[in-house]
C-alpha cells in the first residue's frame, strides 16, 4: 500500500496538528508535530497493546477500535484499522461547563 493510501484524508481532518500512522514494524507515515516523532510512536502502540488485553469473555470482537488520549491543550485520536494504528494529533478546543 502507498503513503498517499495510508495518509489519504488525515490531512483534512479539523484542527489537525499532525498524524502518524504505525505497524508493528514502525512508523509508516508522519506528518505535522508529530513528523518523526517516534517517541509519541512508541507510547501510543503500548497503549493500543495494553487496551487490547482487556478483552470480553467470550466476545470475538476486539476490544476497542478509537482511543481518544485528552490533555489540555490536544488530543491524540487513535484508530486502529487492520494491522495499523492511525494517531492523529488535533487542537483541544475545551467547552466551559454549563453552569445553571
Amino acid at each position: 500500500m502507498s503513503i498517499a493510501a495510508l495518509t489519504a484524508g488525515l490531512d483534512r481532518i479539523p484542527d489537525q496538528l499532525g498524524y502518524l500512522v504505525i505497524s508493528e514494524d514502525g512508523v509508516l507515515a508522519s506528518a505535522g508535530e508529530l513528523e518523526n516523532d517516534e517517541h509519541t510512536a512508541g507510547v501510543m502502540m503500548q497503549m493500543v497493546r495494553t487496551a487490547n488485553r482487556f478483552t470480553l469473555p467470550g466476545s470475538a470482537d476486539p476490544p476497542f477500535k478509537r482511543m481518544s488520549v485528552i490533555l489540555e491543550d490536544f488530543v491524540y485520536a487513535v484508530t486502529v484499522s487492520g494491522q495499523k494504528v492511525f494517531v492523529v494529533k488535533r487542537q483541544h478546543n475545551q467547552q466551559e461547563p454549563i453552569s445553571v
